[in-house]
């Protein structure tokens, strides 16, 4: 890696951590050159925009989202142990070191729902690429006879995310102690529902 890679590099995981607690609207240039002990034009020229900059967030995100909780879980055997991993890994997601204020992905999605541009463009290219990942992984579990036949790996995807957004909003918003313990009861109620007979 070159000097200026490895410069990149260490700006975007300073912005990925402040996006993470201010959001990427939140993120300044000014800050960032603040935290990276560099001039505003030295930052500037690495990302050219501000969009550039939300842009790359995101796919260093993703990138360590894929680390973090996709690759680990396919090492799993295939089926239900490797659907289990996934939403384990995903539970560990929201406390990452380098995610202080949470995922990155739900404080985004929420700036960027109504907001067109090539950063709304990658966080739905990228969380339907999560989607797509949970329900293959069901489809597997069904090919592997540890889920009924009949079951919609879609819908099952979506059930699972939807436990993963309440984990987190009783987690970061309602600092709730049975966040997890609730999400691990509901997950448990949808694997029993998948299961075979």
């Amino acid at each position: 890696m070159s000097k200026g890679e490895a410069t990149r590099a260490a700006i975007l995981d300073d912005a990925l951590s402040l996006a993470s607690q201010v959001g990427l609207e939140g993120l300044s240039i000014g800050e960032l050159a603040k935290r990276s002990e560099m001039s505003k034009s030295g930052l500037f020229a690495h990302f050219s925009s501000k969009e550039n900059l939300q842009v790359e967030v995101l796919r260093v995100a993703a990138e360590r989202f894929v680390e973090t909780v996709i690759a680990p879980a396919i090492r799993k055997p295939r089926g239900e142990p490797r659907v289990r991993a996934l939403f384990d890994n995903w539970l560990r997601w929201s406390k990452a070191d380098f995610s202080p204020g949470g995922c990155v992905f739900i404080a985004a999605s929420t700036e960027l729902d109504d907001r067109p541009g090539p950063a709304r463009d990658y966080l739905v290219e990228s969380q339907s690429q999560v989607m797509a990942v949970m329900a293959k992984a069901a489809r597997i579990a069904v090919e592997e006879g540890h889920f009924r036949a009949d079951l919609d790996a879609e819908q099952f995807a979506y059930e699972m995310y939807s436990i993963y957004l309440a984990f987190h909003h009783f987690t970061r918003l309602l600092r709730s102690p049975h966040a997890e313990r609730r999400a691990r009861r509901a997950f448990a109620a949808l694997l029993q529902r998948s299961r075979a007979a």
